[in-house]
């Protein structure tokens, strides 16, 4: 897996006509690359901005509807705003485009350079597993090995751009570090973050995360609703569903069991989908030794 590097970084957002939700042209200072961040209805007032007519790399975000997770679109331009007009009439889904091109007149991304990036993307967006990606695989571009290093690294610039952003389409959920690889005291410190939710015989694993609460691969889930639950949250009802139809969830012995790790809302709503109940999570999410989320990171 792809890991992006730690450390304090600097990033600058300017906003050419002052409005927080407009327009936003983003940068990591002394890097390379600049994202720009589009809305769908400022899609004509951004014509205007010398940048968006560049080679560059793009991203199309929004909703479907049809999946659990929200979808991206990411493809490559020669001249980025042409590409976005063409999807603004022909793709309904996304609200939100995002172009990646360089801030330096002199050092250009060349046509290879950016379909090596949309390649590099696509797999990196499926590998992290984030995201519904709403198209076929990318062609892979040729470039030579030294050019390769450099396109590597302007791409984990695009990722913490993007997380940014508020879209961490290359972020896994799945902690950076493999038990295989790690110390006895170190595997110690890891399973120390770990909270468990037991019901009806079946037990399920996790931890907070950024956006709310990762539900771990191999965690059971009750195989049925309590009449209550059914009657006043049809809403988490018709999402353990859909959770059945994608196969994130999938019958092992009589006992519904998570196929990859899950990423809901809130510890409240992870604790309803593995009990089918209502529950809240910040006290039924327990640690090894029985303490409650609530105790350890609310109080």
């Amino acid at each position: 897996m792809y890991e992006m590097q730690h450390g304090a970084k600097t990033i600058q957002i300017f906003l050419p006509d002052g409005n927080p939700r407009g327009i936003k042209i983003v940068e990591v200072t002394n890097r390379t690359v600049q994202a720009i961040l589009i809305p769908r209805a400022l899609l004509e007032q951004a014509k205007i901005r010398e940048e968006v007519s560049s080679v560059g790399l793009y991203f199309l975000f929004g909703d479907d509807e049809e999946q659990l997770k929200p979808a991206v679109y990411i493809g490559e331009a020669e001249c980025g705003y042409h590409r976005l007009k063409q999807h603004h009439k022909e793709k309904e889904f996304w609200q939100t485009a995002i172009l990646v091109v360089t801030n330096n007149k002199q050092n250009q991304f060349t046509k290879s350079d950016v379909k090596f990036l949309e390649n590099l993307s696509y797999e990196k967006a499926k590998e992290a597993n984030r995201f519904s990606l709403q198209q076929t695989i990318p062609t892979k571009s040729f470039v030579p090995e030294w050019r390769q290093a450099d396109l590597n690294d302007i791409f984990e610039t695009v990722q913490l751009l993007l997380s940014t952003l508020g879209y961490p389409v290359f972020d896994s959920l799945s902690k950076p570090i493999k038990e295989k690889e790690i110390k006895k005291e170190e595997l110690s410190e890891l399973q120390e973050e770990l909270f468990y939710c037991e019901a009806k015989g079946v037990k399920a694993s996790g931890y907070p995360f950024e956006d709310g609460f990762v539900i771990l691969k191999g965690s059971e889930m009750v195989a049925k609703p309590v009449p209550s639950f059914v009657e006043r949250y049809a809403y988490h009802i018709t999402r353990i569903e859909k959770m059945k139809e994608e196969g994130i969830v999938a019958l092992q012995d009589g006992t519904w069991v998570f196929q990859s790790d899950f990423l809901a809302s809130s510890p409240s709503m992870a604790a309803c989908i593995i009990t089918q109940r209502a529950s809240n999570g910040w006290t039924d999410w327990k640690d090894a030794s029985g303490k409650s989320l609530d105790e350890l990171k609310r109080k």
